[in-house]
């Protein structure tokens, strides 16, 4: 990869993190969980019935700490804006030992926050308690969460391997050139990234595929990296990252302001005023082009995040099987098929990186095409 790339490729990286984080810490605060702060009730009234949708969906949403085994998890940064200033600490001062909620009061602002759990959807969002100790839905609403939630913190960790891994590959290349036969770890990465020029840029874009070869690589490996700490059942790992929508709806938006900032004429003519057809098809095809423009990100936003969704919902079930029948027998047919389903997932880490990009880069390809057809008119 040429330096000029390797730098783009870093830019694309950066900007990329910023904007899904921005996104997914903006994305944490809902003012509709205006659930009563005495919330754990519904556990009461459970207690010792297993519930299997709330274990996974508990297991596959975000959090605002990163379990590890046990009662043992490590606390992440709580960043709130609120009215009366900002409040920091971290989540660990929201529950007890045993990961109850509880009320903290924080003296900088005079608040008191709780962690209350919508639990329908599992979200967890922060909320203000009033004097009596029920949700301040007024007070509530006017907060910006800011947190380094677990989604967020397992995005910090793949750009960090990522940056460790490219910076590792271009040194090697400084040292020995870029003519000679790969050696060690440059070994692995250099097919991957000549099957992403050569499988995805070059049969989409043409010659046009440099200027967009930094994008690809950026949405292959950030994709990539992310399915796979996702398959990881252990800390630094198993954060459902690439099955929460805002990160799907991100890349997508990203993919979708690509295509567009880099349309042609022929590409907007084709939309908005098809050549070749009958005046009256052209109005008929016009508005179904201008809703393509839109469903094409929308597809992909939805594609990555069912596709991994799902994958994590079936080995959780799978798991899930045990309990329900509360047999160690049960395990003897769920732990072999909850590995088969995993091995599988591992491949469509890859497959869901590699579409995900495939697609883009065919809909970067069509819009930067140079059309030829001879109007008559």
């Amino acid at each position: 990869m040429q330096v000029n790339q390797f730098k783009r490729f870093v830019v694309g990286l950066f900007s990329t993190f910023l904007v899904l984080s921005s996104v997914f810490t903006y994305a944490q605060h809902s003012p509709e969980n205006n659930h009563s702060a005495d919330s754990g009730a519904h556990h009461a009234e459970a207690e010792g019935e297993f519930n299997v949708t709330e274990t996974i969906l508990e297991h596959i949403a975000d959090d605002h700490s990163w379990h590890i085994v046990g009662h043992t998890s490590v606390p992440l940064p709580v960043i709130l804006k609120t009215d009366k200033g900002i409040a920091a600490f971290l989540s660990s001062r929201l529950q007890d030992e045993h990961h109850e909620p509880v009320a903290f009061a924080h003296a900088g602002t005079g608040y008191t926050f709780k962690l209350i759990t919508n639990h329908e959807t599992n979200k967890k969002s922060i909320a203000i308690l009033n004097a009596v100790g029920e949700v301040d839905a007024a007070a509530t609403a006017s907060v910006l969460d800011f947190s380094i939630t677990k989604n967020v913190a397992s995005m910090f960790l793949s750009v960090f391997v990522l940056i460790v891994v490219f910076l590792g590959v271009a040194n090697s290349y400084k040292k020995t050139g870029v003519k000679s036969a790969p050696k060690g770890f440059q070994s692995l990465i250099e097919p991957i990234i000549l099957f992403v020029r050569d499988e995805i840029a070059i049969p989409n874009l043409g010659s046009k595929y440099a200027k967009f070869m930094p994008f690809l690589l950026t949405v292959f490996f950030f994709i990539w990296i992310n399915n796979l700490l996702g398959l990881v059942p252990f800390f630094p790992g198993g954060a459902n990252l690439s099955g929460n929508i805002a990160f799907t709806l991100v890349l997508a938006v990203i993919t979708f302001l690509i295509v567009n900032f880099n349309g042609n004429k022929a590409y907007w003519k084709h939309i908005f005023w098809m050549p070749d057809v009958p005046v009256p098809m052209k109005i008929f095809l016009m508005p179904i082009e201008v809703i393509g423009i839109f469903t094409k990100p929308i597809s992909l936003m939805i594609r990555l995040f069912a596709n991994i969704t799902a994958g994590h919902i079936l080995v959780l079930s799978l798991i899930c099987l045990i309990f329900i029948f509360k047999s160690l027998a049960a395990s003897a047919i769920a732990i072999p098929f909850a590995v088969f389903i995993t091995c599988i997932e591992l491949l469509v880490a890859f497959l869901q990186a590699f579409i995900f990009t495939m697609l883009s880069g065919l809909y970067i390809g069509m819009a930067t095409e140079d059309h030829h057809h001879d109007d008559h008119h």
